[in-house]
């Protein structure tokens, strides 16, 4: 990937929330969920901490229990990595309400800075859509990350998958809460259940 003309991963995450109204949004590991909180906590976001692999089964779920709501996952291309098998579910099941925004930096930033697959020979935007999931495109322009995040809120198209390529800059940590508890009872309550 050429390193000139990338996206700000927090002008990035801020536009997908910036007009949210009723979506729920997932984090997936580390960075991803910073740059939520960086946009500004918010009751209906779900911080994952420690379940590496796991933000877009969250997001399935999520999806699938509530079909009237528009459900965003906001992860990073290591963490879609360790999860490929979820895109294959989400393409089977087809949740019309969730989408998936990758922020593709190319490297594995909670363990070093390592370079990801995504860097030569994985295309996660081509595994999408041979997982079904036909929606599936890479963002380049923040035109177009505008676009999706208006599309997040059509819950009769999905799923839909963007891989969205952003710069690798090592920015201030916005750390929300790591109570896993009071994380879901939040959400639970702003979603009208009882905390468990």
């Amino acid at each position: 990937m050429s390193k000139a003309n990338l996206l700000d991963r927090r002008q990035v995450v801020s536009t997908l929330l910036a007009n949210r109204k009723d979506v729920v949004a997932i984090g997936g590991l580390g960075a991803s969920t910073n740059d939520m909180c960086a946009a500004g906590d918010h009751a209906r976001n779900f911080y994952l901490w420690g379940g590496m692999g796991g933000a877009a089964m969250i997001g399935l779920g999520l999806a699938l229990a509530q079909p009237k709501l528009p459900v965003l996952v906001i992860t990073g291309d290591g963490e879609m990595l360790m999860g490929l098998g979820s895109l294959a579910t989400i393409g089977l099941q087809k949740p019309a309400n969730l989408s998936i925004a990758v922020l593709d930096n190319e490297a594995y930033g909670e363990t070093g800075g390592q370079t990801s697959h995504t860097s030569a020979a994985a295309d996660l935007v081509g595994v999408a859509k041979a997982c079904g999931i036909k929606d599936s495109q890479s963002i380049t322009t923040m035109a177009e990350v505008e676009a999706f995040a208006k599309a997040v809120h059509d819950v009769s198209a999905g799923p839909r998958f963007a891989n969205m390529k952003i710069d690798s800059a090592s920015l201030e940590r916005i750390l929300p809460t790591r109570d896993g508890t009071y994380i879901l009872n939040r959400i639970r309550g702003d979603l009208g259940f009882q905390p468990i």
